[in-house]
């Protein structure tokens, strides 16, 4: 593999034979942060790299279905990124046996791109064919025969992904059990137990992001001992969904109106998580629509 200057922009083209992982390799750099784009004719790359805004680091999936696709073209390619200052290119070619394409095509059905009016095997063997020039120069191969998609993912993320892996996003929200649950919410707790500040005077006109109404409701004996049980098991659990492969994960806490009890409770858990290093947002959601209503003239 070549080393890659610590402020240069990663440019990385993932090849090998149809049915070896490209897609999902290419899936998995873009949850990793990278403009993952699939068969970009190779004439339009200088372009791409020259467009203004962010330099992120560039994902691009080559094989022969490309339009101008040349392994010589390829080759040259690579060597001309290489003298250009701030550009770091590398090759990841992942490889997979014939027995085990083979075996892909069947159970998927799927005609290979090479071979559509003949059987698979004829295909696989004029890809690798073609394809032995790159596979003899990749800086990274990857063999996919005996890998599942999250072994496939860890391999990639391993080589590629800044910090060895990709990030998950978690989103925390507050919501009104009387408007009904948020949509795509994967972990929902009913914070109705809680004592309500809705029957203090002073409190009810505030929500819970003012301290007064936080002070009143972590008094509630039972506060404590819920709030560390929700971030013990999400603290256990968010590893796991991020080497699943998650990329997102939304936890939602619901009270009576989703004003106070469910603010509260939603603010406490996105610092914990964050304190804890994961990328968190936050979102109320009957607050925001209250701001809203209160914006319009």
């Amino acid at each position: 593999m070549t080393e890659t200057e610590p402020t240069a922009r990663r440019i990385v083209l993932v090849t090998g034979p149809s049915g070896a992982g490209r897609s999902s390799a290419l899936n998995v750099l873009e949850d990793a942060g990278y403009e993952a784009i699939d068969n970009l004719p190779l004439r339009l790359l200088p372009a791409l790299l020259d467009s203004p805004g962010q330099a992120r680091p560039l994902a691009l999936g080559i094989d022969p279905r490309n339009r101008d696709f040349s392994t010589t073209e390829i080759a040259d390619l690579l060597g001309r990124l290489a003298s250009v200052p701030g550009i770091a290119p590398e090759l990841l070619y992942l490889d997979c046996s014939v027995d085990v394409l083979l075996r892909r095509f069947s159970e998927t059905r799927r005609r290979h791109p090479l071979a559509p009016d003949d059987r698979p095997s004829e295909g696989i063997m004029r890809e690798l064919d073609m394809l032995e020039p790159l596979r003899a120069r990749a800086d990274v191969l990857i063999d996919t025969s005996d890998l599942n998609v999250h072994q496939l993912r860890a391999e990639v993320e391993h080589w590629f992904a800044a910090e060895g892996r990709h990030r998950l996003v978690v989103s925390v929200q507050s919501f009104s059990y009387k408007r009904g649950l948020p949509r795509s919410v994967d972990m929902v707790y009913d914070c109705r137990f809680l004592t309500n500040p809705y029957w203090i005077p002073t409190l009810r006109p505030l929500n819970g992001t003012d301290p007064a109404v936080q002070s009143h409701v972590a008094s509630d004996p039972r506060f404590s001992a819920f709030s560390d049980q929700v971030a013990a098991l999400s603290l256990l659990l968010l590893p796991a969904y991020r080497d699943e492969g998650k990329s997102y994960l939304s936890i939602a806490f619901g009270c009576t109106g989703g004003q106070h009890r469910s603010v509260v409770m939603a603010e406490t858990h996105a610092l914990r998580l964050a304190e804890e290093g994961w990328q968190v947002s936050i979102r109320h959601r009957e607050l925001d629509l209250r701001r809203k209503e209160e914006a319009i003239p």
